[in-house]
């Protein structure tokens, strides 16, 4: 084998190695990272939304079940909800840019290793 070709294919396919289209080169796409922040943003707005609507449905029982023991206990059990949900709400508004950006940077990346490996000659195909 020569550093210059891709490697005989060991599983007997015709497919490539590891599966693949056997065209031997590494691809980037943006896709995972982008879709990563896109549900990270959806999480966002879904929290905002779930933590507005549990206040909106205590506020509205609460007012029925005045005088009653357990009101103290629904009041901290909301209270730790809309904690966790707060939590969660500010961890993805910070996450989907950061999620976006890996993606501008991995394609940034790509295209400066893409330049510098066009820049080494080989001779012959390379294919050996």
């Amino acid at each position: 084998m020569q550093l210059n070709q891709v490697p005989a294919d060991i599983g007997g396919s015709s497919s490539g190695i590891g599966g693949g289209s056997g065209t031997g080169r590494l691809v980037h796409t943006h896709g995972p990272w982008t879709r990563a922040a896109t549900v990270a943003t959806d999480l966002h707005t879904s929290t905002v939304k779930s933590k507005a609507d549990l206040s909106l449905a205590h506020d509205d029982m609460a007012g029925s079940l005045g005088g009653l023991a357990s009101l103290a206990t629904l009041k901290a059990v909301l209270a730790s909800w809309e904690e966790r949900l707060g939590s969660v709400r500010d961890e993805c508004s910070t996450l989907g840019p950061k999620l976006h950006q890996v993606a501008v940077d991995m394609g940034e990346a790509d295209h400066s290793v893409s330049a510098k490996a066009a820049a080494v000659h080989v001779s012959g195909s390379g294919r050996g």
